[in-house]
């Protein structure tokens, strides 16, 4: 009888816990939700970031605040968001791609593929080859050429070691036999003005930074097979010909681990009817970006190929 009782007290106790989760849930959101960037501001992610906390209006009841968090390549911001309360006002949007590489190259208990429920993806960021406007380089094939006349004399700017645009431009230097001196910058936006400030000879940042400062910088090419779908005008490595590395980042928001499902798959939805807003193809096109959705399964398939495909990368470019 007493064995009945603690299993009917057992069974109870989960029907109140369900109860309350389901109502919890039917009751987000009830304040504002903020959205940890663990970048800077003024770079790819944090752009995206703002775009959608804009288009949120009319979908989600709250406002979207966008919380930069900079460090350690995006580990700063991560291991904020893996702490917080699992209460669906805390989530973090961060470049898949970087954020896989960190955990990969870096001293670090977080798993980008297991720390955290994805929500979805909004975006996708490719990194490019670019030069200062008056660069003597012309073409991908000035920058091999001068870099094999000297080595190691050319300096090449990115966002910090271990994300996805220092490892696609390794690959671009290991694949076609050339070295230069590696030069990071805390974020996108700096190492654009680092770029243009002429502290290095050329940079890999994401090809959406030449929106607006297309005086003062020149794109030679993005890391990809094909060109990219927004800024189009500039030509990709596999057009050109040019051996790289196939490296990419989509945009990905995630949730703490223990948020309830129900929050999760309502902020999922949520961020599928602000994909589809003109409005934010239009803020992200002032941008030089777009929108790319994905739902949190698909998001997480696809950065689960992405490990598989770099993980020789990244063996072959720490060992």
């Amino acid at each position: 009888m007493k064995r009945r009782t603690l299993l009917n007290a057992a069974i109870a106790a989960v029907a109140v816990a369900t109860t309350a989760t389901a109502s919890f849930a039917a009751d987000w959101p009830k304040r504002p939700i903020n959205l940890i960037v663990p970048y800077k501001a003024g770079g790819g992610t944090d752009a995206y970031a703002r775009a959608i906390s804009a288009a949120a209006e009319g979908i989600l009841d709250v406002p979207v605040v966008v919380v930069n968090k900079p460090g350690s390549g995006g580990l700063n911001g991560a291991n904020s968001v893996v702490g917080a309360r699992p209460d669906g006002y805390t989530m973090m949007m961060t470049s898949g791609g970087s954020f896989l590489l960190s955990t990969m190259t870096r001293d670090t208990d977080i798993d980008a593929l297991e720390s955290f429920n994805f929500v979805a993806q909004v975006g996708q960021l490719q990194t490019s080859l670019m030069v200062p406007k008056d660069s003597p380089f012309q073409s991908v094939q000035d920058v091999i050429d001068a870099a094999k006349a000297d080595p190691g004399s050319l300096r090449w700017a990115h966002s910090g070691r271990g994300g996805f645009h220092h490892v696609g431009g390794l690959g671009f230097l290991a694949n076609n036999g050339i070295e230069a001196q590696d030069v990071p910058f805390k974020g996108g936006g700096p190492t654009r003005a680092a770029l243009i400030g002429e502290q290095a000879d050329f940079g890999f940042l994401g090809v959406q930074q030449l929106a607006g400062f297309e005086d003062q910088l020149r794109a030679l090419a993005v890391n990809s097979q094909d060109r990219d779908g927004i800024m189009s005008d500039v030509p990709s490595f596999g057009e050109l010909g040019i051996p790289f590395a196939a490296v990419s980042s989509p945009v990905i928001v995630f949730a703490p681990k223990d948020t309830p499902p129900e929050v999760v798959a309502a902020m999922e939805d949520a961020l599928e009817q602000i994909a589809a807003k003109p409005e934010l193809a239009e803020l992200l096109a002032s941008r030089g970006t777009g929108p790319v959705y994905q739902n949190g399964a698909d998001a997480k398939a696809t950065l689960s190929a992405m490990k598989e495909d770099a993980a020789p990368l990244v063996d072959s470019l720490t060992n």
